[in-house]
């Protein structure tokens, strides 16, 4: 799985260095280094949606406050698929 996060000025204004940052710790806390490839990239294109993060090819916009949430529910799901 290839989870990409812009870190473009908007979306870096809008909390991805946050989004990043826990994104890494759940990957680690739940031993999933070898599952993920984690990305960062410059503008997607969507900055009024919040931070950008696409798994794969999939588009998803996320906040420092939905970000664990974000990994629950779309992370780990696909995941166990």
């Amino acid at each position: 799985m290839k989870i990409t996060i812009c870190i473009g000025s908007s979306c870096h204004t809008k909390g991805s260095g946050a989004v990043v940052e826990n994104i890494q710790k759940m990957i680690e806390e739940n031993r999933l280094e070898n599952e993920i490839e984690l990305c960062g990239s410059f503008c997607m294109g969507k900055c009024v949606q919040g931070v950008c993060v696409t798994i794969d090819d999939d588009f998803f916009s996320v906040s420092p406050e939905t970000v664990e949430e974000f990994f629950e529910k779309e992370v780990k799901t696909r995941l166990t698929a």
